[in-house]
């Protein structure tokens, strides 16, 4: 069994804090993004949540090129990153990350971005608690998003426990798509749990997602059975030629309804991540739409 002082000090992976958030739960929160995800959905508008690693991301309008600067090619004597023939930089990014360290450091732009970085719980809940203030007014506190933020267990098992500790209400956004230990003992410090079904045709979930169907609602059924007493929030994203029929989203509610006490609600889609693609160097397939 964890004890305070090992909690505060688990550390886990995480690519972003969001403070004064108001659209992840209750009130105003801090949102702790954590790396890593087991689905790769076509639409996610984090890339950069997908993989547990850290790596590194490229805004080439920012950069003032190498003929105005050049010093992230001078920092790279390894040719981790390089200038091809027509003057633009281009980048190794199969290299371990520490080759990429001096360059992001010599960047006067920022235009080279570091995607995850380690922190430890402590870290988390000394931030989270400056805003206790605007938590008790509004009713807020902290939540877990990703990526897939039960993926990293210990890590978010510990942050969780540890907000408990210190009074601070919480809440998790899952794709469902976890062991179910690892849900089942992140419900012990929740007060609150987001929850995706994204579609209930198993063929054009794994088509779109790379990933299987029926393990999230397995786990969603014995969310309920389980935990009969913690508020569920059932979300799903209306994504364009993949759920955005009537008669897909009449069965989805259809689905959840048959579940007691249990919150439904639509996602707009949106494509504010697209760009982040591009940074990854990766392809946007949903870039039409």
């Amino acid at each position: 069994m964890n004890d305070d002082y090992s909690d505060k000090k688990t550390v886990g992976t995480i690519f972003n804090i969001q403070r004064f958030s108001v659209h992840d739960g209750p009130g105003i929160r801090t949102v702790v993004f954590l790396k890593g995800c087991s689905m790769r959905c076509r639409w996610c508008s984090n890339p950069e949540s997908q993989n547990k690693e850290p790596e590194i991301g490229y805004n080439m309008s920012r950069c003032l090129g190498v003929s105005r600067c050049g010093r992230c090619v001078k920092s790279c004597t390894d040719h981790t990153i390089f200038c091809d023939g027509d003057g633009k930089i281009q980048i190794d990014r199969s290299r371990p990350l520490r080759h990429f360290q001096a360059a992001i450091d010599a960047c006067p732009t920022k235009s080279l971005i570091l995607y995850g970085e380690t922190q430890c719980v402590d870290e988390i809940i000394r931030m989270t608690e400056q805003d206790s203030v605007f938590y008790f007014r509004s009713g807020g506190g902290m939540t877990l998003s990703g990526g897939e933020p039960l993926l990293q267990r210990e890590f978010a098992v510990s942050l969780l426990r540890t907000a408990k500790q210190h009074r601070i209400d919480t809440t998790v956004e899952t794709c469902g798509l976890v062991s179910w230990e690892s849900l089942r003992e992140a419900c012990l410090y929740l007060n609150r749990i987001f929850f995706d079904i994204k579609t209930l045709d198993p063929a054009k979930h794994e088509e779109y997602t790379e990933a299987p169907l029926q393990p999230i609602l397995d786990n969603f059924h014995r969310l309920k059975a389980t935990c009969p007493k913690l508020p569920v929030f059932v979300r799903t994203p209306v994504i364009p030629g993949f759920n955005d029929s009537p008669q897909e989203l009449r069965r989805i509610t259809e689905f959840v309804q048959k579940y007691e006490d249990t919150t439904h609600e639509f996602l707009p889609y949106h494509r504010f991540g697209a760009q982040k693609y591009a940074f990854l160097g990766r392809k946007n397939d949903m870039e039409e739409r």
